[in-house]
């Protein structure tokens, strides 16, 4: 009995070992080997991902985000870099508005644009939990309030003017989508507006026909901290004393002899005038171009054509060219802008010696001025800018002997306030083509300056003022698509699988042969 029992104490024993044997020949195999090497390997890569998400968390939301989308909604142009880099007083913006149910493109936006300058002070409340912030700022949810306390003032951005609605998508389809993305546009908008101690007033004239300036325009006269008014010259005595300046767009109805006198007095005195023309050239409303006369610009008859500067062979759409500098090239990179149906000037001697005109958009050579019975060749101006240094003591009566001593300088650069020997500027601004600030040609092609252009031209009217031209960035979709059949057409149907084919023809042959 005890025998039996030793014997298969042994054979147990040798079982173990021999399972033992088993398991370490396993793990000594190259199969094993690998296998815990794949697994090691797997597991390194999952905490090497785990603690790179760890550090990049830590890293501010502004950095974390690029911008991949077609329209770049999130770049920020340097026109707001430049004027954040300037700021010398603090602004506090305050979002009223619940940060996880925000729309992911105004969240992103804002953490860039608060990390573009320490001057800027972000807090987003949630008006659920803080119901009492909506009164304290006397606003609603989804808005962003921008103030400054070293100048008092305040202002309100709401967040559907930073998505604008598809209101007929909405209205007659019932689907919420959105058409331009304007958050740098309303948000430099504000900071300018809170930080700027000065307002201009602007003047536009009524009674004449004239056209309405688009909301585009009217946006970027708000991000500049115009007040846009409107002035009928028959219905008063005098221009306001607050005018700043006058902006007469696309007249189609001349001036009274009355109007036409009021403005000389302007003039005279030092004030500043903007005339664009419509379809009614100067040529067809003669007690304005009698005043344009006066300062050395005549309109020449028809529209202009223009054979070598035009788009796609249509000669009366004009890329004209641009002599701009200082003031009037700020933002200016591409130098293109488009007008359609101008008309034309030629610059001739003003009536007064101390008058400087100069042209800033002219057109080529090989331009002509187009009537039903001729067609004249030559070079025309599209826009100038006539000044006038004044005495500030002398009368708008005696403004053809006033006082010269001081340096006029470049009449599209000149500056239109008074300088330190009490001299003031009138400044005359003409341009001949209602289609530089055109929704037509302005929202189709955003890639061109035009409104950048109107913008210097108005602000080149005061000192000490920095023209923003920001416009909102379309949402549209975007096809990219092949538009004409080409070699690259060619190469990408016919070239890439053809050079696939072969290549593996010459694989299979070559592995056949060996």
């Amino acid at each position: 009995m005890k025998k039996i029992k030793q014997t298969a104490g042994k054979t147990g024993n040798h079982g173990i070992s021999k399972t033992a044997d088993n398991i370490r020949r396993m793990f000594c195999s190259t199969g094993t080997r690998n296998g815990a090497w794949s697994i090691g390997t797997a597991v390194l890569v999952i905490a090497i991902v785990i603690v790179f998400n760890l550090i990049v968390g830590q890293i501010p939301e502004a950095w974390r985000n690029i911008d991949v989308s077609s329209t770049k909604i999130y770049d920020i142009s340097d026109t707001t870099v430049d004027l954040l880099n300037s700021l010398d007083k603090d602004v506090d913006m305050t979002v009223l508005a619940v940060k996880d149910e925000t729309d992911d493109r105004i969240t992103t936006f804002l953490s860039k644009y608060d990390a573009l300058s320490d001057r800027i002070s972000m807090e987003w409340i949630d008006p659920v939990l803080h119901p009492s912030a909506l009164t304290e700022y006397n606003t609603t949810e989804n808005t962003i309030v921008v103030s400054c306390e070293a100048t008092g003032k305040s202002t309100i951005v709401s967040f559907d003017d930073i998505l604008v609605l598809d209101e007929y998508s909405y209205y007659y389809y019932g689907t919420t989508s959105y058409t331009e993305f304007d958050g740098e546009g309303q948000l430099t908008g504000a900071v300018n507006y809170v930080t700027n101690d000065v307002e201009k007033n602007i003047y536009q004239t009524s009674g004449h026909g004239e056209a309405s300036l688009s909301t585009t325009i009217t946006g970027l006269m708000e991000q500049n901290s115009y007040n846009l008014s409107e002035l009928n010259l028959l219905m008063t005595t005098s221009i306001p004393e607050d005018c700043d300046l006058i902006l007469m767009y696309a007249p189609t109805t001349d001036l009274s002899d009355t109007e036409a006198q009021m403005l000389r007095d302007y003039l005279g005195q030092g004030g500043k005038v903007m005339v664009i023309f419509g379809d009614a050239g100067p040529t067809e409303l003669p007690n304005l171009e009698e005043i344009l006369e006066e300062y050395g610009m005549t309109g020449a008859d028809g529209y202009i054509a223009d054979t070598t500067r035009c788009y796609q062979g249509n000669y009366y759409y004009i890329f004209p060219e641009l002599s701009l500098s200082t003031d009037m090239a700020s933002g200016i990179s591409s130098r293109m802008v488009l007008l359609t149906n101008a008309h034309g000037m030629t610059l001739t001697d003003p009536e007064r010696e101390n008058i400087v005109t100069s042209a800033f958009m002219s057109t080529s050579d090989e331009a002509y001025a187009v009537t039903e019975q001729s067609q004249e060749q030559g070079s025309y101006v599209l826009g100038a800018v006539a000044t006038e240094p004044l005495s500030a003591e002398e009368d708008s009566t005696d403004a053809s002997d006033a006082d010269t001593s001081g340096d006029s300088g470049d009449a599209a650069d000149s500056d239109s306030a008074s300088d330190e020997n009490g001299e003031i500027e009138s400044r005359l601004t003409v341009i001949t083509a209602a289609s530089l600030i055109d929704p037509n040609i302005t929202d189709s092609f955003p890639q061109l300056e035009n409104t950048t252009v109107f913008m210097n031209a108005v602000t080149a009217n005061f000192e000490g003022v920095q023209s923003l031209s920001i416009e909102a960035k379309s949402l549209g979709v975007e096809y990219n698509t092949m538009q004409h059949t080409g070699l690259l057409s060619f190469a990408v149907i016919f070239g890439i699988p053809a050079v696939v084919l072969i290549g593996g023809f010459v694989v299979w042959f070559r592995r056949r042969k060996a």
